[in-house]
């Protein structure tokens, strides 16, 4: 029975897979990863919501949950908004608005008197950002996505009645997808000679890229919960780097009709060859810029977290976070192919910090208010805000309810809302800042819980 029962909760679990995309967050970052600690700012490392998600807030926790199983599945449905406008008012461009859910589900069991073990998918990392296809920053990335969903096993033990302790491995599954346009303006026609000064205007496109694949890697978490009595606790966890490294990632291309030709003779070309006709033996065969395979490295980062939590009154709990985040790690996002092209996108990442503040406010035994703040520093520099991830300093703010119909069943829902500070950044890859980047989202969670 025990045995059948596992199974059949590992498959559900791992049916988010199948849905799994993201949405920027911090640098590229997600703590969307449960609706109970949605409404609280995330705040939840030293009282995580009796929901199964201490499975990623703080593993150690689920050691303290003694009262039978739980499964809980859910999800946060993020809608990112974005705008670029230029100094001079000419370039303009609004990211394509997309409404992008964010899975999650855990599942935790005791075993005995100590011991408790768990299964959880979450995805602390991950991105997706587009642009129309009009738009400048297309030459850079027109869409970006990273998708990392983590599946982890996990064991937490309790120490004594005041220490508990947990974690286990992370198996990391990374899908990596890059598109861009190519300018045939800044492509060179022979030595010192390009097909600009052919009168050819900036910002013509000739070829389409993607780059894609995927990886399997893996990292470690491990948490720590010190009860100190019924109304103060404390916790600490810690989610290690991993790195992505491949290099039979996927480059496809295909040629772009520019329409255009040569105004005058060349060496052996008459004028009015049509230059897309000139172009086209590049993208077939064993041309350079016919599809082939491609490499890149990227590492992601490690995250430290520790809280507090109190509780001044039995209604009402109190909770803090401090979050570090060694985004100083990605310097950059570079691709190379097998014959020979490359991408390189300078970010220079910093490392963060950021805080996290909620409150809990059970109304009665089934119903339980929330709401929470959230202040975080900008993980990319100046000079380094580019279309593909034009992300800076964050407030957020939460609000959501809890409700539980009986013993066995119950609901969370939560709203969030990022408020990015403005960033001057650019949109090619060169050059000074050419404009704005502006961003904001709203964010709704839901999860359902089940106890048994």
């Amino acid at each position: 029975m025990a045995r059948h029962q596992w199974s059949g909760c590992v498959t559900a679990l791992c049916l988010v897979l199948a849905v799994s995309e993201r949405a920027a967050g911090q640098g590229y970052g997600v703590y969307e990863q449960g609706a109970c600690a949605m409404a609280r700012g995330g705040a939840s490392v030293a009282a995580p919501c009796d929901d199964g998600s201490a499975i990623f807030f703080n593993p150690a926790a689920i050691a303290m949950q003694r009262d039978g199983s739980n499964l809980s599945a859910g999800a946060t449905l993020i809608g990112p908004r974005g705008d670029f406008v230029g100094f001079a008012g000419g370039i303009t461009g609004t990211m394509t608005e997309n409404w992008v859910p964010v899975p999650a589900a855990y599942f935790t069991s005791p075993v005995g008197d100590r011991l408790s073990l768990g299964f959880g998918v979450f995805v602390p990392f991950g991105l997706t950002t587009e642009w129309p296809l009009q738009f400048a920053g297309r030459f850079v990335s027109y869409k970006t996505v990273l998708n990392e969903p983590y599946l982890q096993p996990t064991i937490a033990y309790k120490v004594n009645d005041h220490v508990f302790i947990g974690g286990g491995p992370d198996f990391v599954i990374s899908r990596l997808e890059l598109n861009q346009r190519a300018d045939l303006a800044t492509q060179q026609l022979a030595p010192g000679v390009t097909f600009a000064q052919l009168g050819v205007p900036l910002g013509t496109d000739f070829a389409n890229f993607k780059i894609n694949g995927s990886d399997f890697g893996i990292a470690g978490h491990v948490g720590v919960l010190v009860k100190a009595n019924d109304t103060l606790s404390f916790g600490g966890r810690y989610l290690s780097r991993h790195t992505i490294k491949r290099d039979d990632l996927t480059f496809e291309s295909s040629q772009v009709p520019t329409g255009l030709r040569t105004p005058v003779p060349l060496p052996g070309i008459p004028a009015g060859t049509p230059i897309d006709t000139l172009l086209a033996p590049q993208f077939a065969g064993a041309g350079r810029l016919a599809s082939q395979s491609a490499a890149t490295e990227l590492t992601v980062p490690d995250q430290f977290v520790a809280g507090v939590a109190i509780m001044p009154t039995r209604p009402l709990k109190l909770l803090v976070d401090y979050q570090f985040t060694t985004w100083s790690v990605f310097d950059r996002l570079e691709f190379t192919t097998e014959r020979g092209l490359s991408e390189v996108i300078v970010k220079n990442y910093r490392d963060t910090s950021g805080v996290r503040v909620g409150l809990d406010y059970s109304l009665s035994d089934r119903v339980a208010l929330r709401g929470g703040f959230v202040s975080h520093q900008a993980a990319a520099p100046d000079g380094s805000v580019t279309p593909d991830l034009p992300e800076g300093a964050r407030l957020e703010y939460t609000a959501g309810v809890g409700a539980r119909f009986n013993t066995r069943f119950g609901i969370d829902l939560a709203y969030q809302y990022i408020d990015q500070e403005d960033r001057n950044g650019r949109v090619l890859l060169t050059g000074p800042d050419t404009g704005t980047y502006t961003f904001h989202a709203n964010l709704f969670g839901a999860s359902l819980v089940v106890h048994f």
